[in-house]
């Protein structure tokens, strides 16, 4: 069998049905194979970074590895911002790049490059991957390809290069029978989850911290039978605001540097603090940790060097996120626990005197009212994806989501460009059904080639501009330490009009300017002649709009402004 028509057999068999790429000499013999062979679709993007992105959001939406392919030199090093976000934020994935045939490798010779395009993509992805395999020979296929889709899934799930010379792709091999590998043993911590149940009981302030590790695990059922056990309320990091439906009761909210203030003065205030999935990275907890301390905290975490980083004196549960949802409500089967009304009370009443909606007076229209409005109209949607920079965060704070409906976006790489081509990625892992892409007028410019990847599909990628004409989150940020001098935000940047760029790629498009507007313009999105066509609403917000509120860095995550000031330069 030739080595192409192996590893393209090898995908499917694998479950792997889509496959994201840009063509390019090294990887032909590649596409060939998946052509000929195969019936996993190839969808062509406009540049190696969208094909890491929809793979990504492909990747955490199924569970199954997202696949990118790209050739070699410009191809493969395209690849590494989305290679980069698939590390960071826990997703499983393959990337497979094409390389030079062996004989034109530089191999130990002092020289920069032997064979044109010709580079060293391993040892540029490694700090960013899992592992990296290149291949000597073609006799190693199988074993690699077995360890990269095993390492790519099992414990912390990330991603794993495969870097396959082009004379390697030609040759023929043996087709061999599967590697089984072994599952790691599950570890129960039944003293652990023993202690646990009598801290629940006697605590009075309660609360559950999920992240991302609860989605990737896919233990929603899980933590659901958790919650209704328990009746502990819960606050989501950013990659988890779609862990909890908007209209659970025990939703307190989104937590973080720009969290919702309730969320946020809840999880300074907690005196019980579970955390599940989630690293308690500074744009979590903010500069200041010594609040934490004086109290009790669990971390649950698949990775033993999570735990007690930044936040010390946590007590350490190393497992799977979905394993300890399992092992506590088994072991709290017939334990009955009191739910911590006061708390709810109290909560609840922050809530009303800091609702979401009135952390800002802006000219025109305001984000988070949109973001809401948006959701009431949007229920048929199955994905939001957000860009990166004030869109979302205001996303992140207002959006309504519920239990059939994810988000995703770039938190630990923080990739703007992101949304569009991952819009692409989840609406083919969805089925083909309507995701919903919200982007700045900034992040748009970076990967808008991909309209045509979506125009060319047929997919019903609903796009949302917040167009504020410049670079608003480092404009604030501007305003904050720079006496708002704006270069390179507001001075020397321009953006165009979305709704002509979309006018012509064929993509029916509307710009609002005004809140009156709001309401049309979200029922437009979805009528008889939008509802499973790709449309484009740019909504124009004034250029001083700010995303409050916003941890005060360098004081509790308590103190947010624009109330409190920071004592200390923060990243933006």
């Amino acid at each position: 069998m030739k080595a192409s028509d192996f590893i393209a057999t090898f995908l499917e068999k694998k479950g792997v049905t889509h496959v994201f790429e840009l063509s390019g000499g090294m990887i032909t013999h590649l596409l060939d194979s998946l052509n000929q062979k195969t019936a996993i679709n190839i969808i062509t993007m406009h540049h190696e970074q969208s094909a890491a992105f929809a793979a990504d959001a492909f990747g955490r939406v199924t569970g199954i590895p997202g696949v990118a392919l790209a050739t070699s030199g410009p191809g493969a090093t395209n690849l590494l911002t989305g290679i980069g976000s698939c590390y960071f934020d826990s997703t499983p994935a393959i990337f497979i790049t094409g390389q030079v045939n062996r004989h034109e490798q530089k191999g130990e010779r002092p020289v920069r490059q032997l064979g044109f395009q010709e580079t060293d993509i391993i040892a540029m992805a490694k700090p960013v991957t899992k592992a990296c395999f290149k291949i000597e020979s073609e006799h190693d296929l199988p074993k690699v390809l077995e360890d990269a889709f095993r390492i790519a899934t099992e414990g912390r799930p990330g991603p794993v290069l495969i870097d396959v010379p082009m004379d390697v792709q030609r040759a023929q091999i043996e087709p061999s029978h599967e590697v089984e590998s072994n599952s790691e043993p599950v570890i129960l911590l039944h003293d652990q989850m023993q202690k646990m149940i009598v801290d629940i009981e006697k605590a009075e302030r309660p609360l559950l911290l999920v992240g991302r590790g609860v989605r990737a695990a896919f233990a929603i059922r899980e933590m659901n039978a958790f919650l209704e056990k328990t009746e502990i309320p819960v606050v989501t990091t950013l990659l988890a605001v779609d862990a909890i439906a908007h209209d659970n009761l025990l939703r307190f909210g989104f937590i973080g540097s720009y969290g919702n203030r309730w969320a946020n003065i809840a999880f300074g205030e907690c005196d019980l603090l579970i955390v599940v999935g989630s690293r308690l990275d500074i744009r979590q907890t903010g500069a200041d940790v010594k609040f934490f301390e004086n109290r009790t905290i669990y971390h649950v975490d698949c990775e033993a060097g999570e735990i007690n980083n930044r936040v010390k004196g946590c007590i350490p549960l190393v497992m799977d996120a979905r394993q300890f949802f399992i092992d506590f409500n088994n072991t709290a089967r017939d334990i009955s626990f009191k739910r911590p009304d006061m708390w709810f009370d109290y909560v609840n009443g922050l809530k009303e005197q800091w609702p979401d909606t009135k952390e800002l007076e802006p000219k025109g229209i305001n984000p988070n009212i949109f973001m809401h409005k948006l959701s009431h109209n949007s229920r048929v949607a199955k994905c939001y994806v957000a860009d990166v920079g004030s869109h979302q965060m205001w996303a992140a704070q207002s959006v309504e989501l519920y239990e059939d409906q994810l988000f995703l976006t770039s938190a630990g790489m923080g990739a703007m460009g992101y949304a569009l081509p991952a819009g692409i990625g989840a609406s083919f892992a969805l089925g083909i059904k309507p995701v919903i892409v919200i982007a700045g007028d900034g992040c748009m410019q970076i990967n808008i080639q991909e309209l045509q990847t979506i125009v060319r599909n047929k997919l019903p990628v609903k796009i949302v501009i917040m167009n504020n004409k410049n670079l608003g989150m480092i404009r604030q940020f501007q305003d904050s330490y720079f006496e708002s001098r704006y270069q390179s935000t507001y001075w020397g940047y321009s953006a165009p009009d979305f709704q002509k760029v979309a006018e012509a790629y064929g993509i029916s498009s509307m710009t609002i300017v005004e809140q009156t507007e709001i309401d049309d313009a979200v029922r437009w999105m979805w009528n008889e002649a939008n509802a499973d066509k790709p449309i484009l609403l740019q909504v124009m917000i004034d250029p001083h709009t700010n995303t409050y509120p916003k941890i005060a860095f360098g004081k509790p995550i308590t103190e947010m402004e624009p109330f409190a000031k920071p004592i200390e330069m923060e990243s933006t």
